[in-house]
């Protein structure tokens, strides 16, 4: 089985990022998939993708719109508020099931 990589993304790259991350690791992990996530703070964003190569990426911050644009980015700021988290794990789901 494959394993799906998500970056989460914050300004900081340790706070909602970290959050994000294990949140979206356990929720992912719960719908059967494999997932591997790091995390990292905004600016570092185009270097990530290069070297990670990341399925996804789950930003709590708002990027640039010239930001990581060669890869799917998904608004994950339910990961940290609690609110609409089953929701928004379905979505990343169902798009990394689409491109499995």
């Amino acid at each position: 089985m494959r394993t799906f990589k998500v970056l989460t993304v914050c300004g900081t790259g340790i706070a909602t990022s970290t959050v994000a991350s294990e949140k979206c690791k356990e929720m992912l992990l719960d719908r059967g998939l494999n997932i591997e996530v790091i995390e990292c703070k905004a600016t570092e964003v185009e270097s990530k993708i290069l070297v990670y190569r990341p399925d996804v990426i789950v930003h709590t911050t708002i990027l640039g719109e010239d930001v990581g644009n060669t890869v799917k980015k998904i608004r994950g700021l339910a990961f940290v508020t609690g609110v609409g988290m089953d929701k928004l794990a379905d979505e990343i789901a169902d798009y990394l099931k689409s491109v499995e």
